[in-house]
């Protein structure tokens, strides 16, 4: 049995796999009379647009609590574009990611958001399901809409363990 021990979730741990969306430093600009820092252009969306239509979308995602240790058995990826992860909630949740080894996932790597945190995954990265930490969750899901197959999913052979 293999068990995998999630770590916080850091822009320079992360980088491999997307951006982390979160607030550091001083806002790019302030806006609206004063009352309220921008902080610009955090990830970048890639979207095919050449296949079936494709165009980026907003989705809300309602995900269930998932139990911890958690049993990893499947990633997935999106071939045709990137897929960004809003909690509209001040809420942890778990981030479970892949790099690709021939077509296959590699070793999973396992990180908690905490409250305030998004993720934007790459384009082609493997990723587990949605997994709130603290309850259900609500998530603004900004990814790619339209035709093609952007969808690929691998089933483990041997399940891992996420334990916190």
């Amino acid at each position: 049995m293999s068990v995998i021990t999630a770590e916080s979730l850091t822009a320079e741990a992360f980088a491999p796999f997307g951006e982390v969306l979160e607030i550091t430093g001083s806002p790019d600009k302030i806006i609206n009379q004063g009352k309220c820092g921008r902080y610009n252009d955090l990830a970048g969306m890639d979207f095919a647009v050449d296949v079936g239509g494709g165009r980026a979308g907003i989705s809300l995602f309602q995900a269930e609590l998932r139990d911890i240790p958690y049993m990893l058995d499947l990633l997935e990826r999106h071939p045709l574009g990137s897929q960004a992860f809003v909690p509209m909630s001040q809420s942890r949740f778990l981030v479970t990611v892949a790099e690709d080894v021939g077509g296959t996932p590699g070793t999973p790597r396992a990180f908690i958001a905490r409250a305030g945190q998004g993720v934007n995954l790459r384009r082609n990265v493997w990723h587990g399901v949605l997994c709130p930490l603290d309850g259900s969750g609500l998530y603004a899901v900004i990814d790619r809409i339209g035709e093609g197959d952007n969808l690929e999913e691998h089933w483990l052979p041997r399940p891992a363990y996420i334990t916190l």
